[in-house]
């Protein structure tokens, strides 16, 4: 199994990055190897909502089932993702740091059939990518008005 965890301080309030991560279906604005996500169970995002997913790599596609397990906003997401490759198990928490937000994220790889060969690479490579992810988010959010990503409280 690979642990997966850091975190990173974003320049906008709590509850706006908590509402613009919890929604996976935006994803694929600052994961430049998400392909696609979208929101398959109804209602607003909470503890059960699920969405299909789809990365890009090693030139395939790979697609993804992700389930939100655990909701407090705006402090903490739990969240399953099923996989052909592994099933991951993560948490972000989120707490204000300033006038901006301390995300932290925390992550269980459990690669499956012959991955489980490549635990050593997969904690290296996933560390890599998840930092690069949430320095993308980081970067796509502060560059934008700060009033994009308000959401009313649901």
């Amino acid at each position: 199994m690979a642990r997966i965890e850091g975190e990173i301080v974003v320049d906008r309030p709590v509850e706006a990055v908590f509402d613009y991560v919890a929604d996976q279906s935006n994803e694929p604005q600052y994961n430049p190897q998400m392909v696609r996500a979208e929101k398959i169970t109804a209602g607003p995002v909470g503890a059960g909502t699920r969405f299909r997913s789809a990365v890009a790599s090693m030139g395939r596609t790979a697609g993804m089932l992700i389930e939100c397990t655990g909701y407090d906003r705006p402090r903490r997401l739990d969240s399953v993702t099923t996989m052909r490759q592994a099933d991951i198990s993560y948490t972000l928490t989120f707490e204000p740091a300033g006038a901006g937000t301390r995300m932290r994220w925390s992550g269980q790889v459990r690669p499956k059939g012959a991955y489980r060969l490549l635990g050593p690479a997969i904690t290296w490579m996933g560390r890599r990518q998840e930092r690069r992810i949430w320095t993308s988010l980081k970067h796509r959010m502060e560059a934008s008005p700060a009033d994009t990503f308000s959401q009313p409280e649901p």
